[in-house]
């Protein structure tokens, strides 16, 4: 049955196919293989499925090969354009705290301007209180010397009534004569000195106004530029709470609460505040009120501050790294399947160092089951943030850190497909979205 078949087979491929005879000559003789039609085309045949084999391996292999080159040019593209944002972030921040160095700079020098001007004040103050005091002293004077040449003119007009009157008196009209005209030269010597005086009186009296309008003039112009000086101060305490505002609201916390806090927190350094000038018993003048609004928005920007330091608003990866993973539901990497994520996935070099994101205290640093070396730190109105994966742990349990401290080096450890960090923060023990703190905190930090 099979032969009738190939003999078929041979019979159709004969007219394509002919019998091929191949002589292999030796010293024993001449002998031949004989290739029929479906020897042939087997041979054909499979001549095609190994070339054809050929040509699809050799695609595939070009084909990841041009693949494999397009995604590391990708990689590096966007390596150079991360790394280029992180160079134009950089150059923000720092121009940020340069701009802010200034503007510190500036209300210290403010200040200081502030205080030499009050303390001419004082003293203008007191010149202006010892120039009344000599006003009212001469002006007593002045009456007091009127008062006498008054009762010098009616002692005269007495004595001249006595003369005119000649009563029986021991003494000669000579004597009283001579007595009178004693009597008229000591009141005209009076009345001189006391005219003297009174044109002494009013030449002082005259530059005493002359000083207090001078005084009158630089209290003006001490105001205007005080004023100045507060307006420029209350602008700048204006435009550094703008970004602190703006980054606590982006992150959905109360800024009452957390000025509250650290209030209880620092109530030990806290004080009323003394008023920075006082001139009368009656209360504060505006200028004192004034002052004390401007120290109690710096209070307030310094709480702010506080509040800001303690709270994870930082990026915890300090070098170059790409996000692989964000906070939510995903495919889990190893097992497959939908699984929650409680953080964030941050992909780079082993070593990298991993800082903290805010002031705390580490809670726990060692190995966790999952998590490989982790590191917790426990920050104020119950926050906590965990750094996961690590390569090497960097502090102990009980250490207190600040943000931007090294706390470790990114690494594989625990369960992970490769070198990254694990980054989760929680509030009052729930889970929530890293990525919200870490872009609020973009403009500030």
């Amino acid at each position: 049955m099979t032969s009738r078949l190939v003999s078929r087979v041979n019979a159709a491929l004969e007219r394509h196919l002919p019998e091929q005879r191949l002589f292999l000559k030796s010293e024993e003789g001449t002998r031949f293989i004989r290739l029929r039609p479906v020897a042939q085309a087997s041979m054909i045949l499979g001549s095609a499925v190994f070339v054809g084999w050929t040509v699809i391996v050799t695609s595939i292999f070009l084909i990841d090969t041009i693949s494999a080159g397009n995604a590391r040019d990708l990689a590096q593209r966007e390596q150079a354009m991360y790394q280029e944002r992180l160079n134009y972030m950089a150059l923000e921040r720092d121009a940020r705290a340069a701009a802010a160095s200034a503007a510190q700079d500036r209300f210290a020098l403010a200040m200081d301007q502030v205080s030499d001007m009050q303390t001419r004040l004082l003293e203008s103050e007191e010149r202006r209180r010892e120039l009344e005091t000599a006003v009212d002293v001469i002006q007593a004077t002045l009456r007091r010397a009127i008062d006498e040449r008054d009762d010098a003119r009616l002692t005269v007009a007495t004595l001249q009534g006595e003369l005119e009157a000649e009563t029986g008196t021991v003494q000669t009209a000579a004597e009283r004569e001579w007595e009178l005209q004693q009597t008229l030269a000591f009141l005209n010597d009076a009345l001189e000195n006391t005219a003297e005086e009174r044109d002494e009186t009013y030449t002082q009296m005259a530059e005493a106004a002359d000083e207090i309008n001078r005084l009158n003039f630089e209290f003006a112009l001490t105001e205007e530029r005080q004023n100045r000086v507060f307006r420029q101060l209350e602008e700048a305490v204006a435009v550094s709470m703008e970004p602190l505002d703006e980054m606590f609201s982006a992150a959905g916390l109360s800024t009452d609460d957390l000025i509250e806090s650290v209030r209880r927190g620092y109530s030990g350094q806290g004080g009323p505040l003394t008023p920075i000038i006082s001139t009368s018993g009656d209360g504060p003048d505006p200028l004192s009120d004034r002052a004390n609004q401007l120290l109690q928005e710096l209070d307030e920007i310094n709480l702010w501050r506080i509040a800001a330091e303690r709270l994870p608003f930082s990026n915890p990866v300090q070098g170059p790294y790409r996000q692989t993973s964000g906070f939510g539901p995903r495919r889990d990497p190893i097992n497959g399947g939908r699984r929650m994520h409680n953080g964030l996935d941050f992909a780079g070099s082993r070593g990298t160092p991993i800082v903290a994101g805010g002031d705390g205290v580490v809670e726990f640093a060692g190995r966790q089951s999952g998590y490989g070396l982790t590191v917790e730190v426990r920050h104020n109105n119950g926050f906590m943030t965990r750094y996961a994966h690590l390569n090497r742990i960097r502090v102990s349990e009980g250490e207190r850190v600040s943000r931007g401290e090294r706390i470790g080096d990114m690494g594989t450890t625990g369960r992970s497909t490769g070198v990254h960090l694990h980054y989760e923060v929680h509030r009052n023990g729930t889970p929530v979205n890293p990525m919200t703190f870490i872009r609020a905190g973009r403009n500030v930090f």
